[in-house]
């Protein structure tokens, strides 16, 4: 998981703040989160086929990597922004 947080780190430093603070305020609708509901219970009585065990385990790596974009979000929001630049797009960005 490290290695994934240390991956997301540099793209999360290159929001803007409208972006981060969708990123941060993103959740999925209520008809996917029923769909993942509905996978959660039937892998937890090991029912899912493969297809579904497949969805299951994406849905499961995403939702790592949005999770951790997301937290890391809500930091770059809460920062002072001293420590950012504007690169020559208008974007938010430590480095370029």
């Amino acid at each position: 998981m490290d290695l994934l947080k240390d991956l997301l780190d540099p793209l999360s430093r290159c929001l803007d703040e409208e972006s981060a603070r969708r990123v941060a305020e993103f959740r999925i609708g209520p008809a996917l989160e029923e769909k993942i509901r509905v996978l959660a219970e039937k892998g937890n009585d090991a029912l899912l086929n493969e297809d579904e065990r497949a969805d299951y385990e994406a849905i499961i790596n995403t939702a790592d990597i949005i999770n951790i974009l997301k937290r890391k979000a809500q930091q770059r929001l809460k920062s002072n922004g001293r420590r950012l630049k504007i690169n020559d797009n208008g974007v938010y960005c430590d480095h370029f």
